[in-house]
C-alpha cells in the first residue's frame, strides 16, 4: 500500500482537456458534451473549422451544434473564452488563468463559477467561489458562464460499492485507532479524541497552513470565508 484509502476502482482513460484555449478566431462548433471519468463537469468536443478536435470543460447551458471562439474578437457569449480586459463587469465566469498563456487554474469543477467585480489598473477584480476576492492580470484568459452538470453536488452514491468503482476505499477514524496509530487514537470507551488533528499531529480545525510570505498574498484583496 503506497496510499491509504485509494485502490482499485474502474479503468479510466485520460481525455486531454484543452484548458488553454490558445486557438484564437477558429470558430468551433459543439459536436458532443461527454462524461469525464476524471472530473466532476462534462466535457464538450470541438470541431473547429481547420479541422482539429479538442475537448474543453461544458459550461452551463452550452448546447450540441452551438459554434464557439476564443481570442480578443470573441463575443462575451457562454463557452467563449477571452482575456478578462475584454470581458464586461459583472460578467460570471470560470477556468481562469492565473499566469498568462499558462491555461486554466482556477473555477473548474461542476457547478463553479467566480465573477468579474472591477478593474484596477492592469489587474481585474475576481470574487471566487470560495468568497476569496483577488486580482488577476487582465492578460489572462477566462471563459464565460459557470461550469455545467451542477447537481453534481446534490448527488448520492446510493451504496459502499459505487464509491469502490471511483477507487476509493474505506476510510477509518482517528479517534477508533490506537495511540500508536494517530494522535486522536485510545481512551477508554468511546474517547471524544481530544484536539482535531491530522495524523502527523497538525491541528485539523481552524489553524491557518498558507505560507505567512507567500509571494502571492499581495494580490489577495480579501480572504477566504472561514
Amino acid at each position: 500500500m503506497t496510499m491509504r484509502y485509494i485502490g482499485g476502482g474502474h479503468k479510466k482513460v485520460i481525455r486531454i482537456v484543452d484548458f488553454k484555449r490558445n486557438k484564437d478566431g477558429v470558430p468551433a462548433v459543439v459536436k458532443t458534451i461527454e462524461y469525464d471519468p476524471n472530473r466532476s463537469a462534462r466535457i464538450a468536443l470541438l470541431f473547429y473549422a481547420d479541422g482539429e478536435k479538442r475537448y474543453i470543460i461544458a459550461p452551463d447551458g452550452l448546447q450540441v451544434g452551438a459554434t464557439l471562439m476564443s481570442g480578443e474578437n470573441a463575443a462575451p457569449e457562454i463557452g467563449n473564452a477571452l482575456p478578462l480586459q475584454n470581458i464586461p463587469v459583472g460578467t460570471v465566469i470560470h477556468n481562469i488563468e492565473l499566469r498568462p498563456g499558462q491555461g486554466a487554474a482556477l473555477v473548474r469543477s461542476a457547478g463553479n463559477f467566480a465573477q468579474l467585480t472591477s478593474r484596477e489598473g492592469k489587474y481585474c477584480v475576481i470574487k471566487l467561489p470560495s468568497g476569496e476576492v483577488r486580482q488577476i492580470l487582465s492578460t489572462c484568459k477566462a471563459t464565460i458562464g459557470s461550469v455545467g452538470n451542477s447537481d453534481h453536488g446534490l448527488e448520492s452514491s446510493g451504496k459502499a460499492g459505487r464509491s469502490r468503482w471511483l477507487g476509493r476505499r474505506p476510510r477509518n477514524r482517528g479517534v477508533v485507532m490506537n495511540p500508536v496509530d494517530h494522535p486522536m487514537g485510545g481512551g477508554e470507551g468511546r474517547a471524544s479524541g481530544g484536539h482535531p488533528r491530522s495524523r502527523k499531529g497538525l491541528y485539523a480545525k481552524g489553524l491557518k497552513t498558507r505560507a505567512p510570505k507567500k509571494q502571492s498574498s499581495k494580490y489577495i484583496i480579501e480572504r477566504r470565508k472561514k
